[in-house]
């Protein structure tokens, strides 16, 4: 079962493609987040740039919702 927490960004990253190395799930999480606007923007409206290494609980509740838990 996924909690909801906070994650850094590769960590959530390897959760969702655990065969990738960290490098690699986290720029496949930052397309995937790409991908959805909406998201993007309520990433954004909280301070999410693509410099961000620690993603709060929010951020991450709201990445779930849009692609689906990992």
């Amino acid at each position: 079962m996924f909690t909801v927490r906070s994650y850094s960004k590769g960590e959530l990253a390897q959760l969702y493609s655990p065969n990738l190395t960290e490098n690699a799930a986290r720029a496949k999480l930052m397309r995937w987040i790409d991908m959805q606007p909406a998201l993007v923007e309520q990433l954004h409206a909280l301070g999410f740039t693509r410099n961000t290494k620690v993603l709060t609980p929010l951020m991450v509740r709201y990445i779930v919702d849009a692609i689906g838990e990992p």
